[in-house]
């Protein structure tokens, strides 16, 4: 039995693929160390993992002082964590041994973490993978561009963060994709080649397993009797950035008194109070049990975060993707591009516009047809098991 020391940061996207993951470690008899924020220990431990806990605020107020307006103030932020995490970490693990570690692709300092044990590494990718070349090609989009007369200060506190750790902790940091990507000689990433962008391009140190589904907590009861039959639509804006009154009531515009039947998810920060009178087509409720739900409807309206997304296309469900930030842009331009859905923008979003793009995805047999390709190929690939393997073939080289 070997000793594993898993790093995570917060938010549902980066810790819900791992958890397979590590119900499947333990259940092959390794030991595993978790370390994440306080919100996701009771999930963590379900798993059998003894979870340490990081300080969620001193990280945020850490990571928003780099800056938010451009990539590298980002890439800032996360130099500016690595003074909480790293000293948090090793006093929590002080004289333990561990065999390996496992790292989130973009939170907790993972590569540096792994020099600093000189643990074997292995970088779990939640999200799209990026190798330098095309992190460097990102960088030439004109939108990635930062004003010259605003540069040189983003890129002289880079330096002096990156030759403050190196004085520190004695690591290395070679370049910014460094620290936005944790890159490890085996990345372990939870789609398939054929959803990667340009996934013919990366080599045989990544490991595109597919999705890592596993059962979530359920917090809601659903009356399934209920959208039996029915042509369904199913709207979340998952589980960050759902704050979002007006886009609600522009659904209730656009599908309200119509033959569709529409679950809406409005997260625990909405009270459905707020939202008026509710069209009688309307199931509206804080929380649903999402994967159970997409096993009955026809359409999901989604911000395109990776795990709904690959919740959507493994249960063969086409979507319209209106994303919020991170990299949910680059998903919907996938989704669209692979002609599984359509791809719109929240600021100029209207009614009809929603209303027609719906029709649309719902019948025009192309999308529906997009969309079972994929579902093959997700549901042929290996999850949460083949990472494991992967992961014991590489320790085992």
């Amino acid at each position: 039995m070997a000793r594993v020391l898993f790093i995570n940061g917060g938010s549902e996207g980066h810790i819900n693929p791992t958890i397979g993951v590590v119900q499947e470690l333990i259940s092959r008899g390794e030991e595993v160390v978790y370390l994440c924020i306080e919100a996701y220990r009771e999930r963590i431990e379900k798993t059998g993992a003894s979870v340490r806990a990081l300080d969620d605020q001193k990280i945020i107020e850490a990571f928003i002082s780099g800056g938010r307006n451009y990539l590298l103030e980002r890439i800032n932020g996360l130099l500016l964590t690595a003074d909480i995490i790293i000293p948090s970490v090793l006093e929590q693990i002080a004289g333990e041994h561990f065999d390996y570690i496992i790292h989130d692709s973009m939170f907790g300092c993972g590569r540096m973490l792994a020099q600093i044990l000189e643990l074997p590494a292995i970088n779990s990718s939640t999200s799209f993978a990026q190798t330098q070349a095309s992190y460097d090609k990102m960088l030439e989009q004109p939108s990635m561009k930062i004003p010259a007369e605003i540069a040189k200060p983003i890129y002289d506190r880079y330096h002096s963060l990156t030759e403050m750790l190196k004085e520190k902790y004695n690591v290395e940091i070679q370049s910014p994709y460094e620290v936005l990507c944790n890159p490890a000689p085996l990345t372990i990433v939870y789609t398939t080649r054929e959803f990667q962008p340009n996934g013919e391009g990366f080599d045989q140190t990544y490991k595109f397993v597919g999705p890592s589904l596993s059962s979530r907590p359920t917090q809601a009861n659903f009356d399934f009797n209920a959208i039996k039959g029915k042509k369904t639509i199913y709207i979340s804006l998952g589980t960050v950035f759902n704050q979002a009154l007006d886009f609600y009531k522009l659904c209730f515009e656009a599908f309200g008194n119509t033959d569709y039947t529409i679950i809406m998810s409005v997260g625990n920060k909405t009270p459905i109070s707020d939202l008026g009178e509710i069209p009688d087509n309307f199931i509206v409720q804080n929380y649903v049990p999402q994967t159970e739900v997409l096993k009955h409807i026809s359409l999901f309206i989604t911000h395109g975060g990776m795990n709904s997304t690959h919740e959507a296309l493994y249960y063969g469900v086409p979507l319209v993707v209106i994303p919020q930030s991170a990299d949910q842009p680059i998903v919907a331009g996938r989704i669209a591009s692979l002609g599984a859905g359509i791809a719109l923008q929240m600021q100029s979003l209207t009614a009809n516009g929603l209303r027609e793009a719906a029709d649309q995805v719902l019948n025009q047999p192309s999308y529906k047809n997009a969309v079972d390709n994929l579902q093959e190929s997700f549901q042929r690939s290996g999850g949460y098991r083949l990472a494991v393997d992967e992961i014991f073939g590489f320790l085992g080289r």
